[in-house]
């Protein structure tokens, strides 16, 4: 049973433009000559390297180890030699240090991939293996995930909410995962909830998905405690906030993580990682791609290895059938515009779009004229017009009154000022600033 049309204050209607790939099935991308896998693939310190120049690897073998706890170990995703260790561009903009592995085609697995049953095993183990296969936040967000699954004890969590909105425009890859692999993601729930004793588990998703709610439904038919929730298809309906509170009526106040109100919320990419590290034992070393956009001359939904280039993906949909004015890892909305195509997939790679320059155009900007509309759609309720400005003065302590550091970046007022006023890339610059300042001054105190 589900409920239709719940939803959010806030947000805006953007057009979906998923027609290019919803009804693409799942295919294997072509495995590259050459892998490039970072050891940055997660919040947190990088990874230490675990394999050194001329090393022999197998798929799936550990080859970063983390430097703490707030952090995911990274596997090879073919077995073969490691041809050299250095540092690579990698899709947030930024560059870390990275293995090239030259693929010898024969994808040996490394001899400590077993499958278990979950059914037997308490949370602890399961979380245990969680953190050893790897998994991150596949909506982008790449948090490693046996951390958000080990909440303080004194936080009691009720809930368990699988995020299958994908309400960013074009990708497809969570949607043809849930029509494809529902059991992959009703198993990854049960996991979820048998790790964090949830009474509860929810399946939210949009209400222009209908066989991926129908689909869902019937696959967890027999689960007395699990829920499937329609969904208003709407930006950004997949927030992590807005997600409980249009699902459980709770509302996670400033500051305060959804732990704190009882719930954890997971992707359902991330879910259904989980399930399949369990059932078969092997890590995360390749992910579900939308390549889509007007660029690309035939979108497709691909399983790709981690550390296969954007060019090598392109190149597999037919390349291009004109020149992208722009290419985005993510969605267009909350995505990471790219300067070259030599980048990695990475473990938050959910999409690579090619856009022409008529979908990417870009108004040029203009002064405010304090219409309010951002403040309107803004899904955490904020006044992003005036945050922008006290960022553009460098007001930053003024631009934190105003809980600049609530904002979940979605974009939406960007989206709809009339004037094209740059609101989100303002706001992105205070954030940082103050976040940069609150670490400078703790270090100054220890």
């Amino acid at each position: 049973m589900f409920k239709r049309n719940l939803t959010f204050l806030g947000g805006v209607l953007i057009p979906q433009n998923k027609q290019f790939t919803e009804t693409k099935q799942l295919e294997y991308c072509k495995i590259p000559e050459l892998v490039t896998i970072p050891l940055q693939q997660h919040i947190g310190a990088p990874c230490q390297v675990l394999v050194k120049k001329g090393d022999k690897v197998l798929l799936g073998q550990k080859i970063g180890q983390p430097r703490g706890y707030v952090g995911a170990p990274v596997h090879s995703s073919v077995s073969g030699t490691v041809k050299s260790i250095e540092s690579v561009d990698i899709p947030n903009g930024g560059k870390a240090s990275a293995v090239i592995i030259s693929n010898d085609g024969q994808d040996q697995l490394d001899e400590s991939i077993k499958p278990v049953d979950f059914e037997k095993l308490n949370g602890n183990e399961l979380k245990n293996i969680i953190m050893e296969s790897g998994i991150v936040g596949m909506g982008g967000a790449v948090f490693p995930t046996h951390v958000k699954l080990s909440p303080p004890i004194e936080k009691k969590i009720d809930y368990v909410i699988l995020n299958g909105s994908e309400s960013e425009p074009y990708l497809t890859s969570d949607y043809r995962l849930m029509l494809e692999h529902p059991e992959d993601v009703i198993d990854g729930l049960k996991i979820i909830m048998k790790i964090l004793n949830a009474s509860e588990g929810y399946i939210g998703i949009e209400d222009n998905k209908p066989q991926a709610i129908k689909t869902i439904s019937d696959a967890s038919r027999n689960e007395k405690t699990i829920y499937v929730k329609s969904l208003r298809s709407k930006f950004p309906q997949g927030s992590e906030k807005q997600l409980i509170k249009v699902i459980t009526n709770r509302v996670v106040p400033s500051g305060k993580l959804p732990m704190d109100v009882g719930v954890v919320v997971q992707n359902v990419s991330t879910a259904a990682a989980i399930a399949r590290a369990i059932k078969t034992g092997k890590p995360l070393y390749e992910r579900i791609v939308t390549v889509s956009g007007g660029a690309v001359r035939e979108p497709k939904n691909l399983i790709v290895r981690i550390g296969t280039s954007f060019k090598d993906v392109i190149d597999f949909c037919g390349g291009f059938k004109e020149e992208p004015i722009k290419v985005i890892e993510g969605g267009p909305m909350m995505g990471t515009a790219q300067h070259t195509l030599n980048v990695p997939v990475v473990k938050g790679t959910s999409g690579i779009l090619a856009f022409t320059k008529t979908e990417a155009f870009l108004r040029r900007s203009s002064n405010c004229i304090r219409c309010g509309r951002c403040s309107s759609v803004c899904p955490i309720r904020l006044i992003p017009f005036k945050i922008s400005t006290h960022s553009l003065k460098g007001n930053m302590d003024e631009a934190e009154k105003l809980h600049v550091l609530d904002c979940i970046e979605c974009g939406s007022c960007s989206y709809i000022c009339p004037a094209s006023r740059p609101l989100l890339q303002s706001i992105k610059v205070a954030k940082k600033e103050i976040i940069e300042a609150r670490k400078e001054k703790a270090q100054s105190l220890q």
